[in-house]
């Protein structure tokens, strides 16, 4: 359940986190019209043929953006810091003038409508941000001081109470002070804070006997008394009850301005989604780049998926310049053959194969170039795949049951227009229940479904079905080599399992034979186990064909 080895670890190449989770969408969410599809792939042609450099200019802008997506949304739920709001608004701004400064440039070289569009409007959208930076002071925002945040209270009649009720206090203590200098005989004396308490009259211990008996006495030190006079210990009260409303004036006209803000939080979305628009375009077209990728050709009303060499676009990336991944050509076709019953030998690249096909699909309807030489991709409405053993104990459930419920909800889903992909299908039960299930099913698709199908089986006899439907059904089978085992001959009657030589090349016909003795001897099973085994296979074989040959 890691990004690594998913699709989307191929196609993310996205500067912004907004970007990043704009593109899941995109990858979860595949189009359906082929004008929204090749409006994107008009776009990723032009950024990737483009000359002009206003295109790597907008890509460093992009790049080391904060989540501005995230940030906006605290702001509108009123979760945000001072700090983080400033970190948005400006950075917000910021971008207004950088695009608004290109604006020329995008009108005579960009010429993709998906692109032009998205650019030219964010200037617009982000337009009424800049009067809210105005307003802020910055230092106050970057300490999170919200009694000095605003730097002009016109529009903030408590505040500006509050403060000049606050100075009218500060003023008259300052006042006091010449009372105090007549009362104890000190023209000098001035107001000292310690240990955040203010406007203490500090006096030596020497001269106590000149302090008022009506003064109260806050701290002392051996040489030292520190006091508060009347004036002051009702004055100092008052003041901090004045400051301690001015807090949570500001927090309630804080929360006032972000509602303000948050008025044009549609259109600064719309602004941010159009930034995330251009970030996924530019990680499709990186994708690009990448060797032997083409634009595809998408239409609307063709049931049909042609690809010609098309490669697994994670595999392709995993297995890097050192090991080349072997393409295959595929060709389906709603008036045609639209079934292909895969075959061949464990581990021969049946289940990479069908699920290659599946994602350059899904890569077409996303509007990203695909792996291949060419591909034609008739839109279809759904991707429904069955693959994999997993079950669901703790509900009850056995790997066949999970199985089962799968395959009947594609069952249920899929239609003419769908790509189903199903591999091995029935292998949870007995043989005989397996093949009947697996071949009722497909039939099912052949018959009434008529859904683009890729089937991959180890049941002959399921293969049968190309007899009964030549025009639309097709037998395949990943290609490979027999190889004698490396001791050579057979000693006696001693049979040895044969060794496999995979060639991972889609090729018309049926494999009779799984080879699975062949990945027994890839998984390092015991050579004595190994070559009962292949015994006991040749034994099995020999009863089936003497049983055919008496009916015959």
């Amino acid at each position: 359940m890691k990004t690594k080895g998913s699709l989307l670890w191929v196609l993310d190449h996205t500067k912004t986190s907004f970007g990043r989770r704009r593109l899941k969408k995109w990858v979860t969410q595949p189009l359906l019209k082929s004008s929204e599809i090749n409006a994107r792939l008009d776009a990723v042609s032009e950024i990737l043929l483009s000359e002009s450099s206003v295109f790597g200019q907008i890509q460093t802008l992009l790049c080391k953006l904060p989540d501005l997506q995230r940030g906006l949304c605290s702001v509108f739920h009123k979760k945000c810091s001072t700090q983080e709001f400033f970190l948005i608004v400006s950075t917000l701004s910021r971008l207004d003038l950088e695009i608004q400064a290109f604006v020329p440039v995008i009108h005579s070289h960009v010429r993709s409508p998906l692109l032009k569009n998205a650019l030219l409007e964010i200037p617009d959208l982000l337009s009424p941000v800049k009067q809210y930076l105005k307003i802020l002071n910055e230092e106050a925002a970057k300490t999170g001081d919200k009694t000095q945040l605003f730097k002009d209270l016109t529009d903030f009649p408590v505040i500006r109470k509050k403060k000049e009720e606050i100075q009218d206090v500060l003023s008259k203590i300052q006042l006091h002070l010449l009372d105090i200098r007549k009362q104890i005989k000190n023209p000098s004396a001035e107001y000292v804070t310690v240990s955040g308490q203010e406007f203490l009259i500090e006096v030596k211990n020497s001269h106590k006997s000149s302090v008022p008996s009506d003064w109260v006495m806050v701290s002392s030190t051996k040489a030292v008394s520190r006091f508060h006079s009347p004036f002051i210990t009702e004055n100092y009260r008052l003041l901090n009850q004045l400051r301690e409303q001015l807090v949570l004036g500001c927090s309630a006209e804080w929360l006032r301005f972000l509602d303000h803000f948050s008025e044009h939080y549609h259109p600064v979305s719309k602004a941010i989604c159009h930034l995330a628009t251009v970030d996924c375009l530019f990680s499709l077209a990186q994708v690009a780049k990448q060797g032997d990728y083409c634009r595809p050709t998408v239409q609307d009303n063709r049931r049909e998926i042609i690809i010609k060499n098309g490669r697994h676009p994670v595999i392709d990336v995993l297995l890097g310049e050192q090991d080349q991944y072997v393409p295959n050509t595929t060709s389906l076709s709603g008036d045609g053959e639209r079934v292909m019953i895969i075959t061949g030998p464990n581990m021969g690249g049946k289940s990479s194969y069908i699920k290659q096909v599946a994602l350059i699909t899904a890569m077409a309807q996303i509007g990203s170039f695909v792996p291949a030489e060419e591909a034609t991709i008739g839109i279809v409405d759904g991707i429904f795949t069955r693959m994999g053993a997993a079950d669901n104990i703790y509900k009850g459930r056995s790997t066949f049951m999970e199985e089962l419920t799968d395959t009947a909800e594609i069952i249920r889903k899929a239609t003419s227009r769908s790509l189903v992909i199903l591999d091995e299908l029935g292998r949870g039960t007995s043989t005989h229940d397996g093949i009947a299930i697996a071949y009722a099913t497909l039939e099912h698709f052949i018959r009434d479904v008529e859904a683009l199908t890729l089937f991959v089986t180890h049941y002959p006899s399921v293969c049968e079905l190309q007899r009964l439907y030549p025009d639309t059904v097709g037998n395949y089978h990943m290609a490979f080599l027999v190889n004698e085992e490396e001791t050579g001959q057979q000693q006696g009657m001693e049979e040895n399992p044969e060794f496999i030589t995979f060639l991972y090349q889609i090729t018309k016909g049926v494999s009779a034979r799984s080879y699975g003795l062949n990945v027994a001897k890839l998984a390092d099973i015991p050579q004595e186990i190994l070559k009962k085994a292949a015994h006991k296979s040749k034994e099995l074989e020999r009863i089936v064909n003497m049983k055919r040959s008496e009916q015959q």
